[in-house]
């Protein structure tokens, strides 16, 4: 049912319903203002959502009994409002959120998303985020979507017809934006590192931001490279474009880029939009450590907040301040270290800025290990590239030394020599 306006979309919300919100740049950002305007008449509706781009005004202090908000990654526009106790953090991988939602274990009653206008059979695209979003469309009893021609139509999963859509309304918005910025000696250095790590005809795993951005402008030289990842961003474009990327030799989706999501400039949107060689697919699929683990020669390349002298990584928290979430890690790092030639990586700077050590003696308190001792093998930073397969805790130690920043060396020799004697 077309109505004029995302407030007569959301008028159908009611109390003590679940309500999902379709994830990073696709959130439909007139449909949560619009939900969120609703707080006085409305109590107890539970929102669920991962990374959301725009303001998540349902998160204010003034509707804290109007939504119950419960956060599988935390955003910058919600770490505020969850350490105040007003949104809670759900701790899990990402492949699993879509089986949660399937299984009920997450309920959605409502989901709110964003949509390209209808082809010429009557299909929308859920565009740039396929992600878990796939699943609540597929479990959701109502669907509330905007029309937004800004939306690209994406091949692969996102597929969902006109009729489906309970309430939707038209509106021309732009896509929240994240675009490349200039990339500091350090982040460059590390890309050189990662880079050195990587051969010809690999497959990718990225995230986005300085980093994965970093090792993306090194690889120029490379051959054949496939792509398969939860997310990326503009990083990819220049190595598609001068056949770098030609996913020729990928053991899964052969010519063509796998991914969930993305997140970017208009420039990646743009290259998107309707383009055969990139695949859209359902989260389940794509982070599944059975998937991964079957394409040959798999990289994985995911940062950190801190790591420990034993290998301890983590990710999502700041001591016992939730930061962001477990996401897509240890889905990738357990599939790449299973892969035939496969490396997982973890890549940070050495220090923060303001100055702390990202390689640290013990994990600051409270803090969160996404990725276990076990599970980690190659660390670098802008100072070099530590291997800790196979190693024992006063090797590892040693080695995560040389590669923090000389400034903090000698504490951390310290520290080891203190523990393991």
């Amino acid at each position: 049912m077309k109505v004029n306006s995302a407030q007569e979309a959301v008028a159908i919300i009611e109390s003590d319903q679940s309500v999902f919100v379709h994830t990073a740049a696709a959130t439909p950002v007139p449909l949560v203002e619009a939900m969120s305007e609703r707080a006085p008449e409305l109590h107890d509706v539970k929102v669920y959502h991962m990374h959301t781009e725009g303001a998540a005004a349902y998160a204010d202090e003034a509707h804290h009994k109007s939504f119950e908000i419960n956060s599988l990654f935390l955003g910058g526009n919600v770490r505020k409002a969850h350490s105040a106790g007003r949104v809670n953090f759900i701790p899990c991988f990402l492949s699993e959120v879509p089986i949660m939602i399937r299984s009920g274990v997450i309920p959605v009653d409502v989901a709110l998303i964003q949509v390209s206008p209808p082809d010429k059979h009557g299909y929308c695209s859920l565009g740039i985020s396929i992600d878990a979003t796939k699943a609540a469309v597929d479990c959701a009893k109502v669907i509330i979507a905007q029309v937004n021609p800004r939306m690209p139509r994406t091949h692969g999963d996102g597929l969902i017809h006109i009729s489906r859509l309970t309430r939707y309304f038209e509106a021309t918005t732009e896509l929240p934006e994240l675009p490349p910025h200039a990339l500091t000696p350090e982040e460059k250095a590390i890309g050189e590192h990662v880079a050195q790590l990587i051969d010809d005809r690999a497959t990718l795993q990225m995230g986005i931001g300085a980093i994965p951005d970093a090792v993306l402008a090194c690889l120029g030289n490379h051959k054949d490279l496939g792509v398969h990842t939860e997310m990326f961003s503009d990083g990819v474009i220049p190595l598609m474009e001068k056949g770098v990327i030609t996913n020729k030799y990928k053991s899964r989706h052969k010519d063509v880029l796998v991914s969930g999501f993305m997140i970017g400039s208009r420039k990646l949107y743009d290259f998107v939009d309707d383009n055969p060689m990139i695949r859209m697919l359902d989260i389940e699929y794509v982070n599944d450590t059975k998937v991964i683990r079957k394409i040959d020669n798999m990289i994985s390349i995911n940062s950190a907040i801190e790591v420990d002298l034993t290998g301890q990584v983590c990710a999502d928290s700041i001591g016992t301040t939730m930061y962001s979430g477990v996401g897509g890690q240890m889905d990738f790092i357990r599939g790449a270290s299973l892969s035939k030639g496969g490396k997982p990586i973890i890549a940070l700077t050495s220090t923060t800025r303001r100055g702390e050590s990202k390689i640290s003696s013990v994990l600051k308190p409270g803090a969160g290990v996404v990725t276990t001792r076990a599970h980690v093998q190659y660390v670098a930073t802008e100072y070099g590239v530590a291997n800790l397969y196979g190693k024992n805790l006063r090797q590892r130690a040693k080695a995560l030394t040389e590669i923090a920043h000389p400034d903090h060396r000698e504490s951390l020799e310290k520290a080891a020599f203190e523990r393991f004697k």
